[in-house]
C-alpha cells in the first residue's frame, strides 16, 4: 500500500484505534494506523485492567468478528451497588427481562446479561489478530498524511495538544488503583460496588459464572492511594477485605452470608488520577488548527523553523478528528469510559459509511455532526457520574442520610431502576 495514499491515518493503536481501523478497514478504506510501538522487541507488563462492556460495544466488537473467547468474558448476572449506610440497591438481569418488570421495551428485550467483564489483553491480542487479516488497514510507527486524521491517543494524547486544542473539565481530588485479587467464594456472575465514605470500591468478576477472581478499582482521596500504593500485598488485601464485608463504617451491608469473604492479590497495582474532561473541539482541518497553534505558540529557533515546517508538510493537507480518551473522561465509577469511546467509534464509522460517495472523508459537516452526536451522548454519563462522585464524597451527616435515602427509593421503584438499567445496558 502507498505510504502516500492514505484514506485515514489512525493515531493510537489501542483498543478504541484498532477497532476504527478495523470498521474503516472493512468498507475498504484505505488505513493506516500508528503504532509507535510495532516490532519493538521490549515486552511490556501485563495489564492488569478489566472493562465492563455494554450490550452496544458486544455488537460492535462482534461486528468486527473480535469478540473475544468466554475464557475471557465473564457475564454480570447481577450487580450490587451500597451506599456507606444502609442504602443498597440490587440490579438482575433475569428480573429485568421478565414480563411486566418495567418498561416494556426493556421487558421484551433478551437481556442476556447487565454486561460483560472483559480481559483487556485478551481483547488487545484479538483485535491485533484480525488487523493481520485486514489487508486494507496497514501498521505504520510514525503518522503518515492522510485525508483524515483520527486521533485515538487516549487523555495524554500528544497529537491533541499538539493541534493546540483545549478541554475543558476538572481535576478530582481522588485517585484510583487498580488491582487483581481472589476471592475465598465464588463471585456467582455478580459485580459489587461499594460507596465508603472516601473510597468507591468496584468488584469486577472474572473467570466466568464459577469463577472467585476479581478486577479491582479502587478510588479514594489522593493521599489515601499514596497509602495504599506502599502497603503489602497483605495489608492492601486487609483494607479492603474491611470495605467488601461492612467493617470500615457502620454499614450493616455485608459482602454474603453467612459469613465475611477473604481476598488475596494476585496482580501487580497500578494507581492514575481522575479528571473530568472534554476537548473544546472535536474536529477541525489540519491547516487552520495548526495555524491557529503556531500563533499561540513561543517563537522558534531559526534553526528548528526547517524541520518543523517540513513536518507540518509531511502531514498534508485533510481534517482530524478526536476519539476516545483524547475527547473525553470520565469517573471511572460509571464504568462507562470504554463503552463511550466504541460508542466513537461506531458513531463516526457509520456517518462516514452512509455518507454519498461523491463527498470526501474528511468533510467537515461529516464530522461536525459526529461532534454534535456524541457530545449529546456523553453528556449524561458525564452529568450522573460527576453528581454521583460529588454526592458521595461529602461527609455532612445530611447528606449522607439523603443519599442513602435515595438509594433505597431507586431500589423499592421498579420502572425507575429498570430504566437504569436500560441506560447503563445501551439498550
Amino acid at each position: 500500500m502507498s505510504k502516500t495514499n492514505f484514506d485515514v491515518c489512525i493515531r493510537g493503536a489501542g483498543i478504541v484505534g484498532r477497532a476504527l481501523a478495523l470498521k474503516l478497514g472493512q468498507a475498504k478504506l484505505r488505513v493506516a494506523l500508528v503504532d509507535s510501538g510495532a516490532g519493538g522487541s521490549e515486552q511490556s507488563p501485563r495489564d492488569i485492567r478489566a472493562y465492563a462492556l455494554n450490550h452496544a460495544s458486544r455488537q460492535l466488537l462482534e461486528s468486527l468478528r473480535c469478540w473475544p473467547d468466554d475464557s475471557a468474558i465473564t457475564a454480570v448476572q447481577r450487580m450490587e451497588v451500597h451506599g456507606d449506610t444502609t442504602g443498597r440497591v440490587d440490579f438482575d438481569a433475569a428480573q429485568a427481562s421478565q414480563p411486566g418488570a418495567g418498561l416494556d421495551a426493556l421487558a421484551t428485550t433478551d437481556v442476556q446479561a447487565l454486561a460483560w467483564i472483559v480481559d483487556v489483553p485478551a481483547l488487545e491480542d484479538v483485535l491485533q489478530t484480525a488487523l493481520r487479516f485486514q489487508s486494507t488497514v496497514e501498521i505504520v510507527t510514525a503518522p503518515v498524511p492522510a485525508r483524515l486524521t483520527a486521533i485515538c491517543e487516549g487523555k495524554f494524547s500528544a497529537s491533541r495538544d499538539a493541534l493546540g486544542i483545549a478541554s475543558h473539565g476538572h481535576d478530582y481530588p481522588q485517585q484510583a488503583i487498580a488491582t487483581r485479587v481472589k476471592a475465598s467464594q465464588p463471585h456467582g456472575g455478580c459485580a459489587r460496588q461499594w460507596f465508603s465514605g472516601p473510597h468507591i470500591v468496584a468488584l469486577l468478576p472474572l473467570g466466568g459464572a464459577a469463577g472467585d477472581e476479581y478486577a479491582v478499582v479502587w478510588s479514594t482521596s489522593c493521599e489515601q492511594a499514596g497509602r495504599l500504593s506502599a502497603l503489602s500485598d497483605s495489608a492492601f488485601a486487609h483494607e479492603l477485605e474491611a470495605i467488601v464485608n461492612g467493617s470500615s463504617n457502620d454499614s450493616a451491608n455485608q459482602y454474603a452470608q453467612p459469613g465475611v469473604v477473604s481476598l488475596s492479590l494476585i496482580g501487580s497495582r497500578a494507581r492514575w488520577p481522575l479528571r473530568l474532561s472534554q476537548a473544546t473541539h472535536w474536529c477541525g482541518t489540519m491547516a487552520q488548527t495548526e495555524a491557529v497553534a503556531k500563533a499561540s505558540a513561543p517563537p522558534v529557533p531559526a534553526k528548528n523553523r526547517a524541520s518543523n515546517d517540513a513536518d507540518h508538510a509531511a502531514q498534508g493537507p485533510g481534517s482530524w478528528v478526536l476519539l476516545g480518551d483524547a475527547a473525553h473522561t470520565v469517573h471511572p465509577l460509571s464504568g462507562s469510559g470504554l463503552n463511550l469511546g466504541l460508542g466513537d467509534v461506531a458513531a463516526l464509522s457509520h456517518l462516514l459509511l452512509v455518507q454519498p460517495n461523491w463527498r470526501p472523508v474528511h468533510d467537515l459537516r461529516v464530522l461536525r455532526q459526529y461532534e454534535r452526536e456524541r457530545k449529546a451522548a456523553m453528556l449524561p454519563f458525564a452529568f450522573a457520574t460527576d453528581s454521583l462522585q460529588w454526592l458521595f464524597w461529602q461527609d455532612l451527616p445530611l447528606l449522607q442520610s439523603l443519599r442513602n435515602w435515595g438509594m433505597r427509593g431507586v431500589s423499592s421503584s421498579g420502572p425507575l431502576k429498570d430504566w437504569l438499567v436500560r441506560q447503563a445496558m445501551n439498550l
